[in-house]
């Protein structure tokens, strides 16, 4: 695929609601490779940011924040059968837009299940209630009655959404090298052999994020690579993890949820608090944010083998994340304000002068340890690839574009996970835009170099149990 390839022709309307960092990065995406005009599509956002950007691709820009009480009023105009509803906003009900979708037979896709307003930290809600969890049952709860309806594609960005493609990506390639053989499984329980055959024990999303700007972070200032609100939001909801079926105990403060698929958990404390170590090839051992987010649990969902009602396989999955260093400072200032957020934001985009988000998928306890497939994306290359974005911006827009571009294919697939997902037709559509795309073997566990100084701290016994991740 070159960057000018057209993927597919649309002839309906496009309404992307919210035009932060993701929207205004995927905009010139979409008229790359989609073959429609500016006049198809409409943006709805809650803030003026972006409106110049809108204006150079003579795009419909309308300022206007989507409540409980408008939102059907707004977009019923603006979207019919055949007709595609881009959710990029923060604040703005996924269920609520999925079923107005599905009333008027119009395709959709998110990057993340969103609650309204102030619903990441409502008091009256348990943690459980307040989880990603919550939120994706809530939302696989249409999934049958609107089976055969418009395609509605859920959480396909970069993480959650591309790195569901890349384990699959990561499975294939572990087998390849350490002699099993297999076809490249076609469903579900294919997957699921594949995964248990290989002995994948973990999966981390693991990321390391080194981009640098030339202005410091100021006192009172969040400063970040992508979406503030977006990030602050996740980290304030309970850590969550999919919850392997090799685990020996729960951890002191996790706790299993009373309802839905039960592939997961969810700890006693808030994710930007939680911190967990991991592993990429270019940084090496470090710890990240154990920050939630819907792949942990639809990943380790999508991976479970059941003998009867027990579960015979499940890998343990989570996110490990190492942010730009001003926003690990920015989590730490958010902290000690007791997750009050700090009155100034700056989303870092033309101030980067250097740095690589490095973002893949990290498979351990198979025959060959660790293995991290993934993309290696600088700066400097996102610049060249696509204007409006930064490396960390543009893992996701390609993502987004990706699964526009499938739900435009496949137009009546109902409610969709990225795991249940083509894996290779969004890899071909993404990768030009990801930098190296590589794998790379390890021979790192969470035990390397800690026995030397706190032996009592590991559990030497299995090298991956949760226990020996996190760091406390």
């Amino acid at each position: 695929m070159s960057l000018t390839t057209k993927h597919c022709a649309f002839a309906g309307r496009m309404v992307i609601v919210g035009f932060g960092s993701i929207g205004q990065g995927v905009l010139p995406l979409l008229f790359r490779h989609i073959d429609m005009k500016p006049e198809q599509v409409t943006i709805v956002t809650a803030e003026e940011r972006g409106h110049a950007e809108a204006d150079e691709y003579a795009v419909r820009f309308v300022n206007l924040p989507l409540t409980r009480e408008n939102y059907t009023a707004v977009l019923e105009p603006l979207l019919g059968k055949g007709d595609f509803l881009v959710n990029l906003s923060v604040d703005v009900s996924s269920v609520a837009l999925i079923e107005f979708c599905h009333r008027v037979g119009a395709l959709y896709l998110d990057t993340c299940i969103e609650p309204w307003a102030g619903g990441y930290t409502d008091p009256t809600l348990t943690p459980s209630l307040r989880s990603n969890y919550a939120l994706r049952e809530t939302a696989l709860a249409h999934k049958a009655g609107y089976a055969g309806g418009a395609t509605a594609v859920l959480t396909h960005g970069a993480n959650p959404g591309l790195v569901s493609h890349f384990v699959k990506q990561a499975l294939v390639n572990i087998a390849r090298d350490t002699g099993v053989e297999t076809a490249v499984p076609t469903d579900r329980a294919g997957w699921v052999a594949l995964a248990e055959r290989l002995g994948v024990k973990v999966i981390h999303v693991a990321e390391r994020d080194t981009q640098v700007s030339d202005v410091p972070k100021k006192v009172g200032e969040f400063v970040n690579t992508w979406s503030i609100d977006g990030f602050v939001g996740e980290g304030c909801q309970p850590a969550e993890l999919g919850w392997g079926s090799h685990e020996k105990q729960l951890p002191p403060d996790g706790r299993r949820h009373e309802f839905g698929c039960d592939a997961a958990i969810y700890l006693m404390r808030p994710g930007a608090s939680t911190r967990v170590r991991s592993w990429t090839p270019l940084e090496g051992p470090f710890h990240g944010f154990l920050i939630t987010h819907s792949e942990a649990i639809s990943i380790a969902d999508y991976f479970t083998a059941k003998d009867g009602g027990h579960v015979r396989y499940r890998p343990t999955v989570h996110y490990a994340y190492h942010p730009c260093d001003d926003a690990v400072l920015s989590v730490h200032e958010l902290a000690g304000k007791n997750w009050f957020m700090q009155p100034e934001k700056r989303l870092m985009i033309d101030e980067i002068v250097r740095g690589t988000d490095e973002l893949g998928v990290l498979l351990m306890g198979h025959a060959k340890g660790a293995y991290w497939y993934g993309s290696r994306l600088s700066i400097k290359r996102a610049r060249q690839l696509c204007p409006y974005n930064n490396a960390t911006s543009l893992q996701v827009t390609v993502a987004v574009l990706g699964g526009v571009i499938w739900a435009i294919e496949n137009p009546d697939r109902g409610i969709v996970e990225p795991d249940e997902i083509d894996f290779r037709r969004i890899l071909e559509i993404a990768t030009p835009y990801l930098g190296d795309v590589v794998g790379v073997y390890g021979d790192w566990t969470p035990l390397q170099d800690r026995q030397r100084l706190f032996p009592e701290d590991v559990d030497t016994s299995d090298p991956w149990q949760f226990k020996n991740f996190r760091v406390v």
